[in-house]
């Protein structure tokens, strides 16, 4: 589902021509639409919050909750990680971790979902019969990209075990940031043309929905003001005058 990032630039140069501003290089392309990409995937997140807030439909192609899912669900993944002395850490895409889900093959204390906890927690955590962690109901502290899992006598974890077989292992839920879109070339030695290079090329990965509202930024960085935009810009600046007559 990712956009071409070649449509998307031929799209961008088609309305800078015909809007006279020149050309946008690929370099400068490539750090643009970075950042608009970037841009578009943060706003799932305070999307998603205020949509938490308000009454959903139950119509399928009008449930806003669910695109906006659809949307994030791309950046979903797992991966499974074996605990080394309660110290598991993860790879560099977790980017944000989501639930830790621990299994025991020892203790047949499989698919047991652990609780995140804090390093100040910890002690009064222990304390308390009613909730001191046990294999079957695990905690967790994630500091310093390492998740330490209690408690801490979990089998399988020692290092001298015998039978290195025996595993406890944690699968990570997470989300990956998207990969910097990149619009790869090569220059025609003859005309010093531009030549689109798919193999060094980076797509974007964000939802294809979003390609209209990403030419949209591209080309607000680059100095053109969409009708969209301009509305904004109009609504935008109407919005502070009320505000400022109210203040009166």
């Amino acid at each position: 589902m990712a956009i071409d990032i070649n449509k998307v630039y031929k799209a961008v140069l088609v309305v800078l021509e015909q809007e006279k501003r020149g050309v946008l290089t690929p370099n400068e392309f490539n750090k643009i639409a970075t950042q608009a990409q970037q841009e578009i995937f943060t706003q799932y997140f305070d999307d998603l919050n205020q949509l938490l807030g308000m009454p959903q439909t139950s119509l399928a192609y009008a449930d806003r909750m669910a695109l906006l899912d659809e949307k994030i669900s791309i950046f979903k993944k797992n991966e499974n990680v074996v605990l080394t002395n309660n110290v598991a850490t993860p790879t560099e895409s977790v980017q944000e971790l989501g639930s830790v889900i621990y299994n025991s093959p020892t203790l047949g204390a499989l698919g047991r979902e652990a609780q995140r906890i804090q390093q100040y927690e910890l002690f009064t955590t222990n304390q308390s019969p009613l909730t001191a962690p046990t294999p079957f109901y695990p905690v967790y502290i994630y500091e310093g990209n390492k998740i330490t899992l209690y408690p801490a006598d979990l089998p399988g974890n020692n290092t001298t075990d015998p039978d290195p077989a025996v595993n406890e292992v944690i699968q990570l839920n997470y989300l990956f940031f998207p990969a910097d879109p990149k619009w790869g070339f090569d220059v025609d030695t003859e005309l010093g043309h531009y030549v689109y290079n798919e193999l060094d090329s980076q797509d974007f990965q964000i939802h294809k929905s979003d390609q209209p509202l990403l030419i949209d930024k591209i080309l607000g960085y680059a100095g053109v003001m969409t009708k969209d935009q301009f509305v904004m810009s109009l609504a935008n600046g109407k919005e502070q005058q009320i505000n400022a007559n109210d203040q009166k």
